[in-house]
C-alpha cells in the first residue's frame, strides 16, 4: 500500500528495491573488486606465513610486492575499463610496477628480489581462485 501511495504522489520509497538488469559494466567492477579482495586476503595471509616461517625480512619483501602486484592489477583492471571508450589498446603503464619492483630490490639492499616477485605474482593465484570459487 505504501509503494502505491508513494508512487502517486511522486515520493520514492526506500524500502522497495528496484532490480533491473546489471549492464556488463557493473558486472566487472564487481570482479575487479572481488579480485582485488581476494589479492588482499591472499597476500596478507600469505605474508603472516612467511612472517613466522622465514622472519621479518623476507615477509616485508614480499609485502611490497604483494602491494605491486595489487597495483599492477587495479592499473591493468583501468585499462580495460577504457577499451570501450574510443581505446583499441591497451596501456603500458602497468608494466613500469614489474620493472620499479625489480629496480627497487636491486638498490635497496633490505629487498629481496625472490620474495618480492613471489608476492607479486600473489594476483594470479586469486584470480585462478575466483575463477573457481565465484558463481
Amino acid at each position: 500500500m505504501q509503494a502505491t501511495i508513494a508512487a502517486a504522489t511522486g515520493q520514492a520509497d526506500s524500502s522497495v528495491a528496484v532490480t533491473g538488469p546489471s549492464s556488463p559494466l557493473d558486472d566487472f567492477t564487481r570482479l575487479q573488486n572481488r579480485l582485488l579482495l581476494a589479492t588482499l586476503l591472499l597476500s596478507l595471509v600469505t605474508a603472516v606465513i612467511t612472517l613466522v616461517i622465514f622472519g621479518g625480512a623476507t615477509a616485508a619483501s614480499l609485502s611490497i610486492g604483494a602491494v605491486c602486484g595489487l597495483l599492477y592489477l587495479r592499473l591493468l583492471a583501468r585499462s580495460v575499463a577504457r577499451l570501450g571508450n574510443g581505446s583499441k589498446s591497451l596501456s603500458r603503464m602497468q608494466i613500469v610496477v614489474p620493472a620499479l619492483l625489480v629496480v627497487a630490490c636491486t638498490r635497496i639492499p633490505a629487498l629481496e628480489l625472490l620474495p618480492a616477485l613471489a608476492g607479486f605474482v600473489l594476483y594470479k593465484p586469486a584470480l585462478l581462485l575466483q575463477a573457481v570459487f565465484a558463481p
